[in-house]
């Protein structure tokens, strides 16, 4: 299944704007990556956009990119 995403999604906000557009905000990551918060907070990544439960910092990461950590970029406070 491709998502259509592209190299050129360095932005957490191009990512969650992106993946939202393609309806598959609600899709599992490939891999489900422990995230540690800049707020301290660490919680498991178990969607492609998800908050962290502390902040509520947005992260976001493409279906096709989720297999690789540095993929998933901070999207800003109450994004998704």
């Amino acid at each position: 299944m491709s998502c259509g995403c592209t190299t050129n999604l360095h932005d957490g906000k191009a990512i969650v704007d992106h993946v939202k557009r393609k309806g598959k905000a609600d899709l599992a990551p490939t891999i489900a990556h422990e995230i540690t918060c800049d707020c301290g907070e660490t919680f498991r990544l178990e969607k492609v956009i998800m908050n962290c439960p502390k902040c509520e910092m947005t992260y976001a990461v493409t279906p096709c990119g989720s297999d690789n950590y540095h993929n998933i970029m901070q999207a800003g406070i109450k994004y998704a």
